[in-house]
């Protein structure tokens, strides 16, 4: 009993560091400047990952003194963690599979669509009251700025792949609206303003630019796409760890019942 107690001891310990990696990429979602305006997934997944924390700890104190009551408890509610953080991943999995990208001839950077997104994760963003205020937290940013002060040359600037898709939809125009480069937030004479609804809506005022775009959506909707598939595969590999030592833990749970109820039963044969 003692040994299947320590084992368990140690594979809490083992999902006690799990959850650090997935608190880390809550963190690590929140930097970011699409999803700190958003806050649709950072604090559920930092919240997650303290849960797990708090249990894990409860299971490796369970098992180190031997509170067989307090160990059942923590597998229950480790069960159910790891059922939202499989759910939590497939959602996310599933909302960010759609990619609005499309390539723009002559340019390095890509162009996003609304059309090309997840239409709930679409929904989201574009509804009314919820794009109101990511518009005026994405226009007190440093998104913009930071492009302008990056790119002196618009060779410089057509050429670069590293610009984000947040950048590439909020921060410039379409490019089939044919608007001239001056700098990469400020563009002139369009030669198409027909083109798409959001040529008529830039604006050299630093403070509008393409913030009412269809394209700044888009794009702010591709900057999500590609940080959540990134977390995601921290998810993915902690949600398999996780399912192991679990499984392992509840083995080492049965056999510690089972050699509990085995010696009563020889001290009441004796």
């Amino acid at each position: 009993m003692a040994v299947s107690n320590n084992i368990t001891a140690a594979l809490n310990f083992v999902a006690l560091l799990c959850s650090v990696p997935i608190i880390g990429a809550g963190i690590w979602l929140a930097s970011k400047p699409d999803n700190e305006c958003v806050r649709l997934i950072r604090w559920p997944l930092i919240i997650l990952g303290v849960l797990i924390l708090l249990v894990s700890l409860a299971g490796f104190v369970g098992a180190f003194w031997r509170l067989q009551c307090l160990l059942a408890l923590h597998l229950l509610c480790m069960l159910i963690l790891i059922l939202l953080l499989l759910f939590f991943t497939i959602f996310a999995f599933v909302v960010t599979s759609p990619n609005g990208a499309v390539s723009v001839p002559g340019r390095q950077y890509q162009e996003f669509r609304l059309s090309g997104f997840s239409g709930w994760l679409r929904n989201y963003v574009t509804n009314s009251g919820n794009w109101a205020q990511i518009r005026t937290c994405l226009s007190s940013s440093d998104v913009c700025p930071s492009l302008a002060r990056e790119y002196s040359s618009p060779d410089q600037f057509f050429a670069s792949s590293d610009i984000s898709p947040l950048q590439s939809g909020c921060c410039k125009p379409p490019t089939m609206c044919g608007y001239n480069y001056v700098n990469p937030t400020l563009w002139v004479n369009p030669i198409n303003p027909a083109a798409d609804t959001d040529c008529y809506l830039w604006s050299n005022d630093q403070s509008q630019l393409c913030y009412n775009c269809n394209s700044c959506k888009a794009g702010l909707l591709g900057n999500m796409r590609k940080e959540w598939r990134k977390a995601n595969v921290v998810l993915i590999v902690t949600l398999v760890v996780l399912i192991w030592v679990y499984m392992i833990a509840c083995s080492a749970f049965r056999n510690a019942q089972t050699e509990a109820l085995f010696r009563r039963y020889k001290q009441g044969y004796v």
